[in-house]
């Protein structure tokens, strides 16, 4: 189904959707606003889901173990020990 919609766009808008048209990489100026709307719309939903997916590991990270800040340090120390042993430092 095509809803029909006025929209305004800029002069900058205009010139860049119909200098796509005439270099033949779309069928019209609407073709044009329709793929702008889309790649928003799959934008949008990408960047809701990763809000979700982090909301999910926040969550999950919250009912494990904490470790103290020494605890921290000595992991982060023991980690870039082995880092650098394997990169022969």
């Amino acid at each position: 189904m095509t809803v029909k919609a006025s929209v305004s766009i800029s002069d900058q808008q205009d010139a860049f959707a119909r200098r796509l048209v005439e270099e033949g990489r779309y069928a019209s100026v609407s073709a044009v606003v329709q793929r702008g709307l889309e790649l928003l719309r799959k934008e949008t939903e990408r960047k809701e889901a990763e809000i979700k997916a982090l909301r999910a590991l926040i969550e999950e990270r919250s009912k494990g173990p904490f470790l103290t800040m020494e605890e921290s340090r000595q992991r982060i120390d023991e980690m870039l020990v082995r880092k650098k042993a394997a990169l022969g430092l």
